[in-house]
Order: C-alpha cells, then structure tokens, then sequence
C-alpha cells in the first residue's frame, strides 16, 4: 500500500513551519491519516497547546519538555532522587542559560530514544516553528562539538546519527501559499540541509483556495458587495498561484497540497484524508 510504504520511508517525520501556517493542524491531520492507514502513530507535541486530535487505538498524544526529558534522563540512571531536587529548583533553565542547546538536545535524545525503542509505527513531532527549527536541530552538533567527552557529547552523537538517517527521522515544512512564508521556508529548507544534513519529506502547503477564478457578470452592479469580494477572492488566487510557482521554482522538492476544509464535522479528518490521496499520487 502507497501510503503505509509513505509513512514507513521514515520513523519519525518532525513538523516546522512559520507561526501561523498550521503546523499544528498538519501534524495532527498526519497523525490521523497514519491511523486510517491502520498504524499506529505517537503525536509529540513540544509546546504544551492542547491536542487537536483526541487519543484512540491508533493514537497516541504526548508532551515532551525539556524538564520531563531530564527527568526521565536521570530516573533511567538510577538518580531519581536527584531528578525530583534539580527540576523543582529550577536547574533545567539555568544549565540551558549557561549551555545554549542543552534544553533542545534533551528534547532530542527523547525522541530518538522513543524512536529506537519503536513506540509507534510512526512519530510525527509537532516541532517549532520555523524560526527555532534551525537552531533546535542545530543543538547536538554545536554541542558535540564543543564538548569534549561525557554523556552530554554521547548524547549529541547519537541524536546526531539519528537526524542524518532518513530511514530515522525527516522534516515536513509546512507553509502558505504566500510570498513571506514561502520566503521563509525555502530559507529555513536550505539552512536544514546545509547545516543540520537532515533529510526533508514532501513540503505541505496549506490553506489553498483552488476554486476557479469567478465569472462577474457585467450585468451586476460594480460596486455591489457581491463583486467587491469576487474580486478579492480572484486576486487571492492569483497571489497564491504565483507563491506556489516561486516555491517549485526556487526548492523543487514534491509538494502536499491542502484545500479549506468544508467538513463540519472533523477538520482533521478531512486534511487526512486529502492527504492521504497525494501521498497515493506521489513519484
């Protein structure tokens, strides 16, 4: 089957895009579309916002923070104890301060961790936004690389190995079909490969309008409400067939188109299921 050979391209797909294009709603529309694919998906999410998909037998919903993943850290080193003291002082704030990284490396490792143990067929990571995709990817390298032995730096290596392995882990980008999002993606694409060497599935680009241009009958009044916003929606449309052509033009990587859901029932259940049927249609 199409998408079950789509999801199992890789374990773990990590979802960024600029504040606003609906990256949450993405992630969790994938989640759901693993499900009806009949596998079993684990929906990280990094910000603390609640879930838009609810947990069933396919489902899974977790938070990870860097203070639960230090947590987990020192309870799976037999320092329990000291975990409960170092988190309730607030420790986790003051050794990210003085290691910039350190709080996303644990992040990291925990997926990773959650990925070697196979917890879900699938792990779609509702990660941060594009903006902060760089430099939380970037985390293990510029840590390894400046320390010199240890656990921090075993840790860094092996999330490194796992960000380089496309089998492991990818990132879906998420944009608009407008001209400062898909600026901003397109930069965020190349710094990612560039900088962090991980691999990128097929971009999403969300919220299209794809209805076709309006017909304004010259019998209708020009300066009706009717025609005002005729006029507005074909220059929508307009605008976004242009984002979409700079995009393909600019980062020719396979794309995820996703219509305004008309369901009244299930949002999420209707982008699943258009993405379900590109990812039949993907190469």
């Amino acid at each position: 089957m199409i998408v079950n050979n789509f999801f199992a391209s890789s374990r773990t797909i990590i979802v960024a895009g600029k504040g606003g294009v609906g990256k949450s709603t993405v992630s969790a529309a994938l989640a759901s579309a693993a499900a009806q694919a009949g596998l079993t998906s684990l929906l990280i999410e990094l910000d603390g916002k609640p879930s838009l998909v609810s947990g069933t037998s396919h489902i899974t919903v977790r938070h990870i923070s860097p203070a639960a993943a230090l947590t987990e850290y020192f309870e799976t080193h037999g320092l329990a104890r000291l975990s409960k003291r170092l988190v309730s002082s607030g420790i986790v704030d003051v050794v990210a301060t003085a290691a910039p990284g350190i709080d996303d490396l644990l992040v990291l490792g925990k997926i990773k961790a959650l990925e070697r143990e196979r917890a879900a067929d699938i792990i779609i990571v509702d990660g941060p936004a594009a903006g902060h995709a760089v430099t939380f990817l970037q985390a293990p390298r510029a840590l390894y690389d400046t320390v010199g032995s240890g656990p921090i730096r075993q840790q860094a290596q092996d999330v490194l190995q796992f960000l380089a392995d496309p089998t492991r882990c990818q990132v879906m980008l998420v944009t608009l079909a407008e001209a400062t999002p898909v600026n901003e993606l397109i930069d965020t694409a190349f710094a990612l490969e560039d900088r962090v060497g991980v691999a990128l599935a097929p971009i999403v680009i969300n919220a299209i309008e794809e209805q076709p241009l309006l017909d304004i009958p010259s019998s209708i009044d020009a300066s009706s409400p009717l025609v005002t916003a005729a006029h507005f929606h074909n220059s929508r449309v307009m605008q976004q067939t242009e984002s979409i052509t700079d995009l393909h033009t600019r980062l020719p990587l396979p794309t995820l188109r996703l219509t305004y859901s008309s369901s009244a029932t299930s949002v999420i259940e209707d982008l699943a299921n258009q993405l379900r049927s590109q990812i039949e249609q993907l190469p």
